[in-house]
């Protein structure tokens, strides 16, 4: 009996996410503004039930830590507007803080915005997760893209979810920080950004103590984003990382896995 209850329970919470993302799919009603075209990108179906365990939990509309992303998102989008910034890249000081997840969920509350696309893109070219934490496979990224000559549009992945792009998979390469740091690199990021007027660009990157290539990329973007992992990461750390990063390029500080999302700058 107790196993038919849970059985049931399990159903119920895959429905309700099926009709989120239902929901979040459908082009928006009014006509000041109309969803991209996404017939030259790869399409993928995104499970619910991955999706959940994963804790990419902003793709439910109920879900408690929506608001806090949403505080996280409208105080980007302010810095944002007043600056004329469209690309940030989201690092921490040292591995495990949780960094990815929180790139992965505040690209999906971005997403809700009703005027505004989003590219998330992943920049970390030795251990990509982007793709594996949405649930799909991938066999292209942006090495793909630097090293084989591959076009933009078929790193380009959309998950059925409207307002919403990723770049993430394909190959691993140990020169990953002069890859970030090249003309051609420089110049797919200028391209990004050029493109499409209502597009904001999130790129996950390695933390900044542990190799080079966050501190290479930095010039790249516009504004920096910091993940510390509330009672893991050192202060001793932290400053290190915050003396790596230009100044005027800081955002501050999300705190992660304290209950909610906190931001700090």
């Amino acid at each position: 009996m107790k196993l038919r209850k849970a059985l049931d329970k399990a159903k119920e919470e895959r429905g309700e996410i099926k009709e989120v993302i239902s929901a979040l799919t459908q082009p928006p009603q009014s006509g000041d503004w109309n969803a991209p075209e996404y017939s030259r990108s790869t399409a993928v179906q995104i499970d619910p039930a991955q999706l959940a365990r994963n804790r990419c939990v902003c793709i439910n509309h109920e879900a408690p830590e929506l608001d806090s992303y949403k505080v996280l998102r409208t105080q980007i989008q302010q810095r944002a507007k007043e600056n004329g910034w469209k690309t940030m890249m989201i690092t921490s000081a040292v591995q495990g803080e949780g960094k990815t997840l929180t790139a992965v969920n505040l690209a999906l509350t971005f997403a809700k915005e009703f005027n505004q696309t989003v590219l998330l893109v992943d920049g970390d070219l030795k251990q990509q997760m982007i793709h594996s934490l949405l649930g799909f496979s991938s066999k292209r990224g942006l090495v793909d893209y630097l090293v084989d000559h591959q076009p933009l549009e078929d790193l380009i992945i959309w998950p059925g979810i409207d307002k919403l792009t990723f770049i993430s998979g394909g190959k691993k390469i140990p020169e990953s920080t002069e890859l970030l740091a090249s003309p051609k690199m420089r110049d797919l990021v200028s391209e990004m950004k050029s493109r499409y007027a209502d597009r904001f660009i999130i790129f996950d990157v390695p933390p900044l103590l542990d190799r080079a290539d966050a501190l290479a990329f930095a010039p790249l973007v516009d504004c920096i984003l910091m993940v510390v992992q509330a009672g893991k990461t050192s202060i001793h750390d932290v400053k290190n990382a915050v003396e790596l990063i230009p100044k005027e390029k800081f955002l501050g500080f999300v705190l992660n896995r304290q209950g909610s999302v906190n931001e700090e700058g």
